[in-house]
C-alpha cells in the first residue's frame, strides 16, 4: 500500500456541530477466497461523522475521531477501509475457485472427475440400497 492515498475531506460547520465527510478509493491486494490466486480490489470509500459543539455526553453526538479539537484522520480512514471490506475477496466476479478432487485451479483447468471417490465405511448402507 502507498504512504500517501489521495483524499477529500469536507468540513462543514452546522447549526449545531460540525459535519466531516471523507471520501477516497482503496486499493487492496490479498489471496482470492476461492482460487488463492492474487487478487486486486478498488474500494471507494465515503464516510461521514458528526460532531456537535455541547454534545453534553450523548455518545451518537460526538464522533470517535475527534480528541481536544484534533481530527485523528488515520484511525477514522482504517475504520472506514474495514466497514467497506466484502465478505469474500474474489481474484474476478466468476472465479471457478479449486477442484475440491484434485485441488486444481478451475480458471486454468476447467475439468470434471469422472468417478466419485467413494468413502469404504458407506459401502454396507451401498449394498444395502442395492438389495432395495
Amino acid at each position: 500500500m502507498p504512504d500517501t492515498v489521495p483524499a477529500e475531506l469536507a468540513i462543514t460547520k452546522a447549526s449545531t456541530g460540525m459535519v466531516f465527510q471523507l471520501a477516497f478509493t482503496a486499493r487492496l491486494h490479498g489471496p482470492c477466497y476461492r482460487c488463492l490466486g492474487d487478487a486486486v480490489l478498488e474500494v471507494p470509500i465515503a464516510a461521514r461523522e458528526y460532531q456537535a459543539t455541547n454534545p453534553d455526553g450523548a455518545d451518537e453526538l460526538r464522533t470517535p475521531y475527534v480528541e481536544a479539537d484534533k481530527l485523528d484522520l488515520a484511525a477514522w480512514a482504517r475504520d472506514a477501509v474495514a466497514l467497506a471490506l466484502p465478505d469474500k475477496i474474489l481474484c474476478r466476479t466468476d472465479c471457478a475457485g479449486l477442484c475440491p478432487v484434485c485441488g486444481k485451479n478451475l480458471n486454468d483447468e476447467p475439468h470434471t472427475h469422472e468417478d466419485e471417490p467413494r468413502d469404504s465405511r458407506w459401502a454396507a448402507l451401498e449394498s444395502l440400497r442395492e438389495q432395495l
